[in-house]
C-alpha cells in the first residue's frame, strides 16, 4: 500500500471512526483502525463488535494495499503533524506503516488486515431516508432519555417505528419517557420496529453535521443490525434484542392543569434551583398558580438543601385548570428544557403524584413525560 493524504482530512477521518475503537478487548485488531485503499480513496474503519463506523477521504493512491494499525498512535500522531500531505507506506513483511509529512518521519507496527472483522455494508435492499437534519433532532430529542444502566438492555436503547410516512423514536429509563415523531417523504412497503442502541444513534448525529443529502438507513434481513449510510460515512450497529414498554401506556390521557410558560425563562430559574437541588436528591418543586385578583399566573420554583440554604423564583405562566404542587429531578427538567426546541412549553398535570407531560407548544411531534418525586 501506497497512498498519500491531507493532514486534516485524515485526521478528522480518524476522529470520526474513533468511538467505535474497543478501549479494552481481548482482541488486540479490535484496538487498531483499518486503513485500505478503495477506488482511488482511502477507507479508514473501526469496529468493537457491536458498533462500526467506516469513513472515505480523498487521497493519491500508488499501490493498492490495506492494514490496521493502533487507533491511538496514529490519531495522536497525525493530530501532531503540520497541516501539509501525508505520504503513507506499508511494509507487507512486516506490517509496519511508514509515514512521511512535511520533517516528521515515523513506523507504527500494524496488524494484518485479514485479522480485522468484516463490517457489513449498505447492499441494494430496501433503504429508509430520512432528512439529516429531521433526523440529527430526532435523535437528540429522545436519546438523552435512555437508561445508562446495562441491567435492562432493551431501555439503554432507542425504540425506531417506521410505518407507512410515519417514523417515531421511543426512549425510556424508567423515570422518563421520550417520544419524537416525523413524517417521511418516501414511505415504507412494511413497517419495521427495532431497537437500536442509543449510542449508535448518537454517533449518528456526532458525524452527520455537515450531511446534506438524505441519510440512508438500512436493518439486515435478520433483523440484527442496522445500517447508517452517510455520503461519505457508514455506521453500522447491532439491533437489541427484546421487546420495548409499550410508551401509550405511559403517557397520560387527561390533566388537570395545563400551564404554558417561556422555555427560556424556566430554564433559568430551573438552573438557579438545581444549585440548591443537588443536596436534595436533586429535588426541585413546581408550584402551579392560575391567575387570580392578586395577579397574573405563575410558577414558582424552588429547591431546599438543608446544609446550603434554599432559593425560590418566579416565572409568569398561562394557567389553565386547579393550582398544584408537584416536584422533579432537576437534571430531568433540565434535559427536556434543553430538548424541546420551541419559545413556549406546555406542562400538564393531574395531582402531585401523577407523571408529568411536556410538549413543545406549537408541534405536535414531540411528548416528554416525567415521573414526580415524592413531596413531603
Amino acid at each position: 500500500m501506497k497512498v498519500s493524504c491531507l493532514q486534516v482530512n485524515l485526521a478528522k477521518g480518524l476522529s470520526i471512526v474513533s468511538r467505535a475503537v474497543a478501549s479494552r478487548s481481548t482482541l488486540p485488531v479490535l484496538g487498531n483502525v483499518l486503513l485500505a485503499t478503495d477506488q482511488g480513496r482511502l477507507k479508514i474503519a473501526a469496529t468493537n463488535l457491536e458498533l462500526a463506523v467506516t469513513c472515505w477521504i480523498g487521497a493519491k493512491v500508488d499501490e493498492e494495499g490495506s492494514t490496521t494499525v493502533p487507533a491511538r498512535v496514529l490519531g495522536d500522531f497525525v493530530n501532531s503533524l503540520p497541516p501539509e500531505h501525508i505520504n503513507m507506506e506499508l511494509n507487507i513483511r512486516t506490517q509496519t506503516l511508514h509515514l512521511k509529512c512535511a520533517r516528521y518521519d515515523a513506523n507504527i507496527k500494524g496488524i494484518d488486515a485479514q485479522e480485522f472483522p468484516i463490517i457489513p455494508t449498505i447492499g441494494d435492499g430496501k433503504r429508509i431516508s430520512v432528512e439529516p437534519d429531521i433526523l440529527r433532532e430526532m435523535i437528540e430529542q429522545v436519546t438523552f432519555a435512555a437508561a445508562t444502566d446495562e441491567s435492562r438492555p432493551v431501555l439503554t436503547g432507542v425504540s425506531a417505528k417506521f410505518d407507512k410516512d410515519k417514523v417515531a423514536f421511543a426512549a425510556a429509563d424508567g423515570f422518563r419517557l421520550s417520544v419524537r415523531t416525523a413524517t417521511l417523504s418516501n414511505p415504507v412497503d412494511q413497517p419495521i420496529n427495532v431497537i437500536v442502541a442509543s449510542k449508535a444513534l448518537q454517533e449518528v448525529a456526532r458525524v452527520s453535521g455537515d450531511q446534506e443529502d438524505p441519510i440512508e438507513i438500512a436493518v439486515t434481513e435478520n433483523r440484527s443490525q442496522v445500517l447508517f449510510k452517510l455520503t461519505n460515512i457508514e455506521i453500522v450497529s447491532q439491533l437489541i434484542d427484546g421487546t420495548f414498554p409499550d410508551v401509550t401506556r405511559i403517557i397520560p390521557e387527561s390533566h388537570a392543569t395545563r400551564t404554558v410558560v417561556n422555555t427560556s425563562e424556566l430554564q433559568n430559574a430551573v438552573k438557579a434551583s438545581s444549585v440548591f437541588a443537588r443536596e436534595s436528591m436533586n429535588n426541585v418543586r413546581l408550584q402551579v398558580s392560575p391567575a387570580n385578583e392578586m395577579g397574573g399566573g405563575k410558577i414558582t420554583i424552588t429547591a431546599t438543601s438543608a446544609e446550603s440554604g434554599d432559593n425560590v423564583g418566579d416565572v409568569d405562566a398561562t394557567i389553565d385548570g386547579a393550582p398544584v404542587e408537584i416536584a422533579f429531578n432537576a437534571r430531568y427538567l433540565a434535559d427536556v428544557l434543553n430538548a424541546v426546541r420551541a419559545p413556549q412549553i406546555a406542562i400538564e398535570t393531574s395531582s402531585p403524584a401523577s407523571p408529568g407531560v411536556f410538549k413543545a407548544v406549537g408541534r405536535d411531534d414531540f411528548i416528554h413525560v416525567i415521573m414526580p418525586m415524592h413531596v413531603k
